[in-house]
């Protein structure tokens, strides 16, 4: 977890400044002398994203909206990080933008571009345990490059953000993995008749002539791919949560009317979701409505994206829209509150996002969990087969990062939750639920954390459980259901015809019709 840097003395020419060139001319030179380098966590799905030798603390971002969403956008980019490791350069993610100017501790920093890593070279090295504030005057394009979505997502009248897994980086300059999270305070400048809106809690407004600058603050720690600006021609609507809870929804003002009988429902369903894993983690929430066609909705911190058409579309059934509604929700505690410290650990954020979307649709619609479980497990090895157990997933294709969002870390990943409560029982499994959310509240955990908890909680060694639900090539046998197999696949010439008839089967028996890894990620 980031921890907020204590006060320091200002970094300016003076003795202790002095010694310090001196002591490391040599080795500036060395450092000088290579050439950049991109530089990466190692995480097994996205190698390259991330940087060592340090923590950020927070992020001032202050972005310059121009009236048109087809131009890039000015922006500074303000870091404050804790330095783990002595660093003679610091690697950023960044792409998509032009960078004018870097400085580190207020005094002019060069810097190079090495693959998608901004390498900024200090005047002086950064030593272990110091502390470092890196400024970055740069464009953040909204325009996408070829085969590469992701970041601003342009809407009919203006931006949203989308930035899971790995784009944060075409925004601002970031320590681009969820293992890094930070505070976060926005700055958004947009011209008179726009309405800027980002996560967390609205600060100062203040008026210039024919714009205007909103300022927001998180109260909670944030990974990058959680950030969220939406620039529109919105109107913000207000209401009241749970305990008082602020809620804010973001919508497009000729779409209000229309909208507002489903935003009443999030103070229902976040009541709900307490009821089942404790008090809502945030200062506020809401819903971003944009007007843009994504396929996905997603789970920004505090304020959700959603396409607009979700609501507006009659073919979609109410109780259907509103698990996906649920599902977002969720997250905000499995996902966000508690981020994945690896990206192969995605399936504690969508298989739990899964169940609390299948358990609301089957205690409030009658949309049966079980049959939607057993369902799931007739294709499960399918699943594994294409795209790996829940918790080691196949890498992405190169250039289609969204692929590792496929089936095995949404129904396959809720199918072992299920698994899981038949083996442990229902009260087990709740305990289970709330003390993983509350232990890791604001923090970051991976599945070994998730099995130790379990097996806390139930009192007996579970390892040999999610060794076979989690990693196996193949599903183990259901707890409770022996009867439960395997489906066939279909045969070639039938294919057709039978994904039909189990989409039709799914819906009818309760499945998610637009099932949240179609709809959502691909």
């Amino acid at each position: 977890m980031p921890r907020t840097p204590r006060s320091r003395v200002p970094c300016r020419p003076g003795t202790l400044r002095a010694t310090l060139l001196a002591s490391a001319a040599s080795v500036c030179l060395l450092a000088a002398s290579a050439p950049p380098t991109a530089l990466g966590l190692g995480d097994r799905l996205f190698p390259d994203l991330g940087n060592p030798g340090y923590d950020v603390t927070s992020y001032d971002l202050a972005f310059i909206y121009p009236g048109d969403n087809s131009k890039p956008l000015r922006a500074v980019t303000t870091i404050e990080a804790r330095v783990t490791h002595d660093l003679e350069r610091v690697n950023l993610d960044f792409a998509h933008g032009e960078v004018d100017s870097v400085e580190v501790d207020g005094l002019p920093a060069t810097f190079a571009t090495a693959g998608e890593d901004l390498v900024v070279t200090p005047r002086v090295p950064l030593p272990e345990h110091s502390w470092m504030r890196i400024t970055v005057h740069h464009t953040s394009d909204p325009v996408s490059e070829k085969g590469r979505d992701g970041g601003w997502v342009r809407t009919t009248d203006g931006l949203a953000m989308a930035n899971q897994a790995d784009v944060a980086h075409l925004v601002f300059p970031c320590n681009d993995h969820p293992s890094d999270k930070a505070m976060f305070t926005f700055h958004v400048t947009a011209p008179e008749g726009y309405t800027a809106v980002a996560n967390g809690l609205p600060g100062t407004v203040a008026r210039a002539g024919r714009s205007t600058t909103w300022t927001y603050r998180t109260r909670h720690p944030m990974a990058t791919e959680l950030a969220q600006v939406s620039i529109g021609r919105s109107t913000v609507l207000h209401r009241t949560g749970p305990h008082g809870l602020p809620l804010r929804d973001v919508v497009p003002t000729k779409d209000r009317k229309a909208l507002e009988p489903w935003l009443a429902r999030t103070p229902d369903q976040i009541a709900w979701m307490e009821s089942k894993v404790g008090r809502y983690p945030f200062e506020t929430y809401g819903l971003l409505m944009a007007s843009a066609t994504t396929g996905f909705e997603l789970e920004t911190q505090t304020l959700s994206l959603f396409e607009r058409e979700l609501f507006t579309d009659p073919a979609w059934p109410k109780w259907y829209v509103e698990s996906v509604m649920v599902h977002e929700l969720s997250h905000q505690w499995f996902g966000d509150s508690v981020s994945p410290r690896s990206w192969s650990d995605l399936w504690l954020n969508e298989g739990h996002a899964t169940w609390y979307e299948a358990l609301y649709a089957d205690e409030k619609a009658h949309k049966s969990m079980e049959a939607r479980m057993k369902a799931a497990y007739g294709v499960s090895d399918r699943w594994r087969e294409a795209g790996g157990p829940p918790a080691f997933p196949k890498p992405p294709k190169a250039g289609q990062k969204i692929g590792i969002f496929r089936a095995n870390v949404y129904d396959g990943a809720a199918l072992v939750l299920y698994a899981l409560r038949q083996e442990i029982g229902r009260p087990a499994f709740e305990r289970l639920e709330r003390a993983w959310v509350r232990d890791h509240r604001d923090s970051t955990a991976n599945t070994a954390d998730f099995e130790r908890l379990a097996s806390a909680v139930a009192g007996r060694d579970l390892s040999g459980f999610f060794k076979a639900w989690l990693y196996g090539a193949k599903t183990p046998p259901m707890p409770g259901h022996p009867d439960w197999t395997q489906a066939p696949p279909p045969k070639a010439a039938q294919k057709k015809v039978a994904g039909k008839k189990a989409a039709d089967e799914k819906a009818a028996q309760g499945g998610t019709v637009r099932q949240a890894v179609a709809r959502r990620r691909q």
